[in-house]
């Protein structure tokens, strides 16, 4: 059995039940490991402002945001940070209006949802989302994204595309961590259920995909726990990191 002394958790479809809520039976695994010198962080696709809260009440001492674009500790330090060109948002705009879907579009300081600012140029950019249920819409824009060379693309749900600067990833930011407390990949498990989870899965020394996840996420993992509405995240703690401590 590995030894781990990190967990890193996806948020959304992983460590928060369908009531967006982490359930008393995943905070108290996550404290047991904590108690047992184990780091525990949250790795998501959230915007800090709507990670930040969840982590603190969790005891947390980093937060990697926006897919890996920005690495945070829970005093409000921000020890990294990667942006998107303002003129690949411009482009990623032409490409949503060309295909008539939803968007948002997260900067260092504000995130718009289903509007675009006119001053593309004035801000800093983190990510680009898009999102239709219309597979047909989807295939055509992945096309398109898949032709360029600047960029990271994955998803956090079925319905979603998400655009990152190239090299931004969750197993990016995570090595840094790693870097940071002076520990390897190797001894990192992490959980999670979409695209956006894929590379910190088949990264780290152990990879697991929730029962809620998509079915590339699962195939990548090298185990498969409950779903996130099942308390996956404490299960996986359990067998895995509890157990050999």
């Amino acid at each position: 059995m590995k030894e781990i002394k990190m967990i890193a958790l996806d948020m959304d479809g992983t460590l928060l039940n369908n009531q967006h809520q982490v359930s008393d039976v995943n905070k108290t695994a996550i404290k047991r490991a904590q108690d047992n010198g184990v780091e525990v962080i949250i790795s998501t696709g959230r915007h800090y402002q709507t990670s930040s809260i969840i982590a603190k009440e969790l005891g947390l001492h980093y937060l990697i945001t926006v897919n890996g674009s920005e690495i945070w500790t829970m005093h409000g330090d921000l020890i990294a940070r990667q942006t998107l060109d303002p003129s690949i948002v411009m482009k990623l705009v032409k490409l949503r209006e060309e295909h008539q879907t939803w968007a948002w579009l997260a900067s260092v300081d504000k995130i718009w949802r289903g509007e675009t600012p006119e001053d593309i140029e004035a801000h800093e950019w983190l990510k680009f989302g898009f999102d239709t249920d219309a597979p047909e819409i989807k295939e055509k824009i992945n096309q398109t994204l898949s032709e360029w060379e600047d960029v990271e693309v994955s998803n956090s749900s079925l319905t979603n595309i998400e655009v990152n600067a190239v090299g931004v990833n969750k197993a990016a930011a995570i090595e840094k961590v790693c870097e940071r407390i002076d520990i390897t990949m190797d001894q990192v498990m992490t959980a999670g259920d979409s695209l956006n989870d894929i590379k910190m899965i088949e990264l780290a020394g152990l990879g697991i995909a929730m029962g809620n996840a998509q079915e590339p996420v699962k195939k990548a993992a090298d185990w498969v726990t409950a779903s996130n509405d099942e308390d996956g995240v404490a299960l996986a703690i359990e067998k895995w990191v509890l157990s050999s401590t």
